[in-house]
């Protein structure tokens, strides 16, 4: 309850109080005087009035008074009863609620007369809805930037990547991927992409200057009189060119071999040794252990560290610059996909319909563990408040109303007088 509204709901609490002790006032001082007045004419009746008005008003007042607290300060039995009884209260509210407004069947009706994906659908198409969406989820990344960007953060979230990774079998991992990817003969299909790349690469003029030039240079290295003795009878370079253009032809020559012929020994080769590959990955411990301590000692290598702090720090400078643009990128993108899921959402009943099968599920499935644990929050809740600050809630919400109990109490009390002095009056001799 806000506190311009308690303090409103006080205020008409006060005065209805004020208006009940000023009626009970009111019919005590009047039959004071009419008591005065010996019953003396009419005198009678107002005396009857008052003093039947005067016990109902008391009676109310005691009534009122002892559903919150005991009256006047004195233990009576059976007073101060919403305190006395706040474990049932509690008890009772919680389960009132959930059995009244979160039972299953309940919730599931409510969400069958909601239609959420016919509501969400409309809701998102609204351009300015889509924004709003997009606001809210940047806001919450930039929140959850700022989160990660604490270095207590960062370093708990780092010291948890690497225990998962450490914890890896990386062998046995790549082992499975490529035990999957030669699964109907795929490493071949590779294979032949890479002997088709290479080949087109040694086809490159450019490449074939690149082998001669090392051609005389480890020549000039290692056999520097035999390249001289060359000089004597041809261009060097001339003949480095042919030596390269040779050495291309006869692997290219090698290589397309390789490639149109599907039994060549070659291949046969690629598949064991691709096999043998695997087998030590998924089998071989000493393999295992000696890529998991590669693995190990990558982890924990401070440049690593110092890579990724870095690749993190970039993002993140990216994306705090982008969100602060009032036509972030980001941002457009957010409410674009919030409009298309919105557009597919309306135009695609199976969807719709989808999403609330599925939503359905989830109320189904949550709704009995949902309503415990709301329901032991309430009660819980209510136990936990002092008794004065649950005397104070009650009376403020219904307080004012039974002012009203005593006002009629009032009223109808002069009235009974009324009645029974009457009563009186007709039976000879009296009662």
């Amino acid at each position: 309850m806000s506190s311009s509204l308690r303090d409103a709901k006080a205020h008409q609490l006060a005065r209805m109080k004020r208006l009940a002790g000023a009626l009970l006032l009111a019919v005590t001082a009047l039959f004071i005087i009419a008591r005065l007045q010996h019953g003396a004419g009419i005198w009678s009746w107002i005396a009857a009035f008052a003093e039947a008005a005067m016990i109902g008003a008391l009676a109310d007042w005691f009534a009122v008074v002892a559903l919150f607290r005991h009256p006047l300060g004195l233990p009576i039995p059976h007073t101060a009863i919403i305190p006395a009884n706040k474990a049932r209260v509690a008890d009772n509210l919680a389960g009132f609620v959930r059995d009244k407004f979160l039972a299953t069947d309940t919730l599931v009706q409510k969400l069958h007369t909601f239609s959420p994906a016919d509501r969400l659908a409309g809701w998102l198409r609204q351009p300015d809805n889509a924004d709003l969406v997009a606001d809210k989820l940047a806001a919450a990344l930039a929140g959850w930037l700022d989160f990660i960007d604490d270095a207590r953060v960062r370093s708990l979230l780092a010291a948890g990547v690497r225990e998962r990774l450490k914890k890896i079998d990386v062998s046995r991992i790549a082992g499975q991927v490529l035990d999957t990817l030669t699964v109907d003969n795929r490493h071949q299909e590779l294979l032949d992409v890479g002997l088709r790349r290479l080949a087109r690469w040694l086809d490159d003029p450019a490449v074939q200057v690149t082998f001669a030039t090392m051609i005389v240079e480890i020549a000039g290295k290692e056999y520097p009189k035999t390249l001289k003795a060359v000089g004597l009878v041809t261009d060097t370079e001339e003949f480095s060119r042919k030596i390269a253009a040779s050495i291309v032809k006869g692997i290219n020559g090698w290589l397309h071999d390789i490639g149109d012929d599907p039994e060549h020994p070659r291949r046969r080769e690629f598949d064991d040794t691709v096999a043998e590959f695997i087998d030590r990955l998924k089998n071989d411990a000493d393999f295992a252990a000696r890529i998991n301590a590669a693995k190990l000692e990558i982890l924990t290598h401070p440049v690593l560290a110092e890579y990724l702090n870095g690749l993190w720090d970039e993002l993140k400078d990216w994306l705090h610059q982008d969100l602060q643009q009032p036509d972030s990128r980001l941002r457009q993108r957010l409410s674009d996909a919030a409009d298309a899921f919105g557009t597919t959402l309306a135009e695609n009943r199976a969807l719709r319909t989808s999403l609330d099968d599925h939503l359905e599920s989830a109320v189904v499935a949550l709704a009995d563990d949902f309503r415990d644990a709301l329901s032991r929050h309430i009660a819980a809740t209510v136990r936990s408040w002092k008794d004065e600050d649950l005397v104070r809630e009650v009376e403020l919400s219904v307080g004012r109303d039974l002012q009203f109990i005593r006002l009629n109490g009032t009223v109808v009390g002069g009235g009974i007088g009324l009645v029974l002095h009457g009563l009186t009056l007709l039976v000879p001799g009296g009662w």
